[in-house]
């Protein structure tokens, strides 16, 4: 089994009929984007659908948090959101039509699909495997589709209200899976906003660029610095305030784009 619901909060009430529900993909830590993006949705009047992976943050250098759902889920039930934590494997292709089951079941309909999740592990041209080179894009580009794909059948919401939005990558260089796939989420996800435009939903891009939450080393961090011109990393929340804003009623028209919001990295 491959997604495990947690309803740490209780149900919906006639009283939060009218919240719309956001499910945002990649909340394994309470650092990270993922974590700041729901937290930001909540305050802003959403239900929260969100997902994590424990066994990839085991994987990564900076070792899996324990607590990590309970803890978004206290600080969204404390926004007063309702929310349901599922832990899924993004890289089964049967894990996106679960976690949209477990989403409906246990908040209801998706309104906005905000996918933050990701396989990165570096490596370059010469010394990838083709398994890390599957895996990432089992990860990054095909749960995507997926993930759409679910969402354009499944949305019933008001012509109009739909979004969908992804977070991506430009970096290759020594990170050659990562990033390749990353573009390849680019390619799909910028399809939706002209496939689903029949159901009134927007579709973009966004890429923060470097954004330290715990993986930098004092060098890489001191590198970014330097090729930022304001001289400061973008934060989690940078990102959560702009997908805040694509997901309010006035951020419909900004559709079909790949936004850079890295403050000028270059």
């Amino acid at each position: 089994m491959t997604t495990e619901a947690k309803p740490a909060a209780p149900g919906r009430g006639a009283a939060a009929a009218s919240r719309p529900i956001a499910l945002v993909t990649g909340v394994g830590r309470t650092a990270g984007i993922g974590a700041a993006i729901a937290r930001e949705l909540a305050a802003s009047g959403w239900d929260i659908a969100f997902t994590y992976w424990t066994p990839y943050d085991e994987r990564m250098a900076w070792g899996a948090e324990p607590g990590a759902a309970d803890a978004v889920g206290t600080a969204l039930a404390g926004q007063g959101a309702a929310f349901a934590a599922i832990e899924a494997d993004l890289a089964d292709a049967h894990t996106p039509a679960r976690i949209f089951d477990e989403a409906e079941r246990l908040l209801g309909g998706v309104t906005a699909l905000v996918m933050c999740h990701c396989e990165s592990v570096d490596s370059g041209l010469l010394d990838t495997t083709v398994e890390s080179f599957d895996r990432h894009f089992a990860v990054n580009a095909r749960a995507v589709w997926l993930l759409i794909r679910e969402y354009g059948r499944r949305f019933r919401g008001v012509q109009g209200s739909g979004r969908i939005i992804a977070l991506t990558s430009d970096h290759t260089v020594g990170n050659l899976p990562y990033g390749a796939s990353k573009a390849a989420l680019d390619r799909i996800t910028l399809a939706a906003a002209h496939e689903l435009a029949h159901l009134g939903v927007s579709a973009n891009v966004v890429n923060p660029g470097p954004v330290d939450t715990g993986w930098m080393s004092d060098e890489v961090r001191a590198r970014c610095l330097a090729q930022t011109p304001l001289g400061r990393l973008g934060t989690p929340q940078d990102t959560a305030h702009l997908v805040s804003f694509l997901c309010s009623p006035q951020g419909q028209w900004v559709n079909g784009q790949l936004l850079m919001s890295n403050g000028g990295f270059a």
